[in-house]
């Protein structure tokens, strides 16, 4: 929002929310079904083509969000040494309004604008016209329209909201007031209106035209270069007449240079170009290389995930992730991501962070959950896990974090198998279940003196099984298979303190993996669910409490934090996240892997100490 909002400031279907595609539907129905029932002579394809066209232009534009993302998180080339955060995630969710805006005006055009309809394909005066038009009178109206939107009146109450965004991504492009975009609009509709009333337009400039504006736009609005050197050095002019993102860069951090549309012609012309405008271009083309203190390895989960993934859809992945409806009518997409991700891909950077002077990364492991549980896919994950250690040992990274299955003890002995095959390594493996022990002992209620403990028995549900006894909680376990394996690692002393119970009458339950539905049924009302595992349980009752999975709230000074992680609300990482963090900050040497656990206090007194908080419910 502005900092003054002014006159039609909102988008007229802002109300409709993600119902606003409704606006196009009377056009598209009116344009297939005319189509469809006019004779052979009389079909319109022009209008029936501009719905793909719109697609293309949502493709497209996502294609931009996904590949800068992409860049900025492992690339060398970042402009601006800085992150986003939700603010500007939720300030640019509504990127596709101009696609609704320029669908309505192609609609109506076709259908009451004469010359604008039964169009050829290809017609070269309107190349030619279009061409001219935009280098000369677009340019030049544009670059005079910014400069008065930089006056404090219209400023304060229109293009303030698209200068909110100092770090820009791609689409940051097009995130204006309405009334603003108007304004753009108009400017952009003069080719196209001329081509018209002369009779030169065509299907294909109209497209190439609107991508050219899309492509442009999304270009100089990506945070890392990408312009290489070779193009001015092959033609030195083309530095008036294409802009780079180092160049508009300049215009969102400066504010008052570099106010040219595409072509810079015009900002040397009236002397706005920024001095620094090369200087700036080099240096973001040699880059700064950084080398992360701490890497976490996660792994998507399912298949519908790669969508939440912070390289994919921006506003899914700043919130939750939640199976969407729609995911189901893109399923061959999705399968083709799968079989295109297990096929080709290797570990990539989803995103960084950082803490003060800490400098953080995610990174993730080509596979999905379904395929950890595959015998003959566990050699190829952990080698896919073995190179990413080895790739953060090279670079001098202090701890690697294994998160979600990764530190499976059925895949690698919770890591202790990566340092079997590297005694020496510097990087120290952390597979953070002390942190997440000490978070479920402490979402215990003080004054408990009973627990239920049901699921897969994990590292995690040992440290807490004998933390509880060590208080003289009393840990109840229902499933005789869970009770044996837990009562090898009980001490003798505190044996006394896990009981095989056949009740599942207690109010407390502290839950892993393989917890059915049933048995959640047969809890008391009131029961509260309190998660030891690294995903959560299905929610089965309405009436009884959930926990989160062990997570933590983290601090204010954690930057560049926009996407949550997997099902976890905004600003929170999960405890084996976390722990890695920690373990850095702390500067331990040791590792935290395989059957050794940390101390639970220590770790839990220093994680509270830089300042990150626990979650308990959500």
């Amino acid at each position: 929002m502005a900092s003054k909002p002014g006159f039609l400031t909102q988008w007229p279907w802002q109300k409709l929310g993600a119902y606003k595609y409704v606006v196009l539907t009377p056009w598209v129905a009116h344009s297939i079904y005319s189509y469809v029932t006019k004779p052979e002579g009389e079909k319109d394809l022009s209008n029936l083509l501009i719905l793909p066209f719109l697609i293309w232009r949502w493709l497209h534009n996502q294609i931009w969000i996904s590949l800068s993302r992409f860049q900025t998180a492992r690339s060398k080339h970042r402009i601006i040494q800085k992150g986003i955060d939700y603010e500007q995630v939720d300030r640019e969710g509504n990127w596709d309004d101009q696609i609704l805006l320029n669908g309505s005006f192609l609609y109506l055009s076709s259908m009451f604008l004469p010359g604008a309809n039964h169009l050829p394909f290809w017609n070269t005066k309107g190349v030619v016209m279009t061409i001219l038009i935009h280098t000369g009178p677009v340019e030049f109206l544009y670059y005079w329209a910014h400069r008065a939107l930089h006056h404090h009146y219209l400023y304060a109450r229109y293009h303030s909201h698209h200068h909110s965004s100092i770090v820009t991504e791609p689409i940051t492009s097009v995130i204006h007031p309405f009334g603003e975009h108007l304004l753009y609009f108009t400017l952009f509709t003069i080719p196209l209106i001329s081509m018209t009333s002369t009779r030169t337009s065509s299907i294909f400039i109209i497209a190439a035209y609107e991508t050219y504006i899309d492509f442009m736009n999304n270009l100089g609005h990506c945070n890392f270069e990408l312009v290489p050197k070779w193009l001015f050095q092959l033609f030195p002019p083309l530095k008036y007449i294409m802009y780079t993102p180092s160049f508009h860069s300049l215009h969102h951090t400066q504010f008052r240079t570099n106010y040219a549309l595409f072509m810079p012609f015009y900002d040397y012309l009236y002397g706005t170009a920024d001095k620094s405008s090369e200087s700036l271009y080099e240096a973001s083309h040699e880059g700064r290389k950084e080398t992360p203190d701490v890497v976490h390895l996660t792994h998507p989960t399912t298949l519908d995930s790669i969508y939440h993934l912070r390289l994919g859809f921006a506003s899914l992945a700043s919130k939750p992730y939640a199976s969407k409806w729609y995911f189901s009518l893109i399923w061959p997409f999705t399968w083709l991501c799968t079989f295109l991700t297990t096929a080709f891909a290797s570990t990539f950077t989803v995103e960084r962070n950082r803490l003060d002077t800490l400098k953080m990364q995610t990174w993730a492991i080509p596979r999905f959950s379904f395929q950890y549980e595959l015998p003959w896919q566990r050699a190829k994950i952990n080698e896919f896990i073995e190179k990413a250690i080895t790739e953060a040992e090279q670079v001098g990274t202090k701890v690697i974090s294994l998160g979600l299955l990764n530190q499976s003890e059925e895949l690698n002995e919770n890591g202790e198998l990566y340092l079997q095959k590297n005694p020496k390594l510097k990087v120290r493996i952390v597979d953070g279940n002390t942190l997440a022990a000490a978070l479920v002992i402490n979402s215990i209620p003080e004054g408990t003196k009973q627990v239920l403990m049901r699921g897969r028995v994990s590292k995690v549900s040992y440290a807490v099984a004998v933390a509880l006894s060590q208080k003289g909680v009393q840990v109840n376990v229902v499933q005789r298979e869970e009770y044996e394996k837990l009562k090898l690692q009980m001490p003798a002393k505190f044996a006394t303190h896990l009981v095989l119970s056949t009740s599942y009458d207690l109010q407390t339950w502290l839950v892993g993996d393989g917890l059915r539905d049933e048995e959640q049924r047969r809890a008391p009302k009131g029961t509260r669910f309190v998660p030891f595992s690294q995903f959560p349980p299905k929610r089965v009752r309405r009436d009884c409490v959930y926990h989160s999975t062990p997570a933590l709230r983290v601090p204010k000074s954690v930057e560049d934090m926009h996407a949550c992680e997997n099902w976890l609300p905004r600003r929170v990482m999960s405890a084996w996240r976390v722990a890695g963090i920690v373990h850095a900050l702390e500067g331990w040497e040791t590792h935290e892997c395989g059957n050794k656990l940390m101390d639970v206090d220590k770790v839990w007194n220093a994680t509270l100490r830089h300042g990150f908080l626990p979650l308990t419910q959500v």
